[in-house]
């Protein structure tokens, strides 16, 4: 099983740091927020990574190199322009093969240790499966909020203005190599871009999704607020405390 962690974009949330900085570089505590995902496949076991970046790879390379440090190999690969998550997942396609894959966002950071969710997944032999996350109705309109029903996902609608459910999409998916045809059939949405919330409807549409709702805390850095909040959690989970 490989992993991949999709690093373009153009962060534009974030700006202006990110004129000069890939979002994916800047620090969220103690480290760089690209070390989070990576770490996270590597607690779970998953040690042949390929990183999609944008159009330059190289600032990635000079501070990850190979990724030895972190117990994993990395092969890297280019997004060029700017057509969306499956369209990133999609430049990975030549390094994944055949095999299936976790997937990772390079914004995303989960306290829970993904290993149990994956080795779930391996036993699934086929299909898809997403990782949920209990939230706020207000904080959902952010992301894709997932319906589900009889223990499985009914739909998945992307950043909706009456959510459904508080069950929001995390940044962690896992598919079947049939992912790539997927994506290769999608149309661009109207945000002129390649969804993966469509990748995941396909999968529902077909019976093979499945999901777990993560019981610890989780953090999408892509925002100034939500960094801070990133920033926050890690700093307490290493024991750091604030005091006057």
């Amino acid at each position: 099983m490989k992993g991949v962690v999709l690093a373009g974009g153009l962060g534009t949330r974030l700006f202006p740091m990110t004129k000069a900085v890939n979002k994916h570089l800047l620090d969220v505590f103690d480290e760089p927020m690209i070390h989070y995902p990576i770490r996270s496949l590597a607690r779970a076991g998953i040690d042949d990574i390929v990183l999609v970046t944008g159009q330059d790879s190289a600032p990635f390379e000079v501070l990850l190199g190979d990724a030895g440090h972190l117990g994993v190999r990395i092969t890297y690969a280019e997004q060029e322009g700017e057509q969306g998550i499956a369209d990133a997942l999609a430049r990975a396609a030549p390094h994944v093969g055949d095999e299936s894959m976790v997937v990772i966002l390079g914004d995303q950071i989960f306290q829970d240790n993904l290993g149990p969710y994956i080795e779930g997944y391996r036993r699934q032999k086929r299909g898809a499966k997403i990782l949920l996350k209990q939230v706020s109705i207000q904080e959902s309109m952010r992301f894709g909020v997932a319906t589900v029903g009889g223990g499985r996902i009914v739909s998945i609608e992307e950043k909706p203005s009456d959510p459904k459910s508080d069950l929001v999409v995390t940044g962690c998916y896992m598919y079947d190599a049939r992912v790539f045809d997927i994506i290769a059939g999608l149309e661009l949405s109207e945000r002129g871009e390649f969804e993966i919330t469509d990748v995941n409807n396909e999968y529902t549409r077909a019976g093979e999704m499945t999901f777990d709702i993560l019981p610890g805390w989780w953090a999408d850095a892509g925002t100034h607020a939500s960094k801070l909040k990133a920033s926050i959690l890690v700093a307490l989970a290493k024991g750091v405390t604030f005091q006057a």
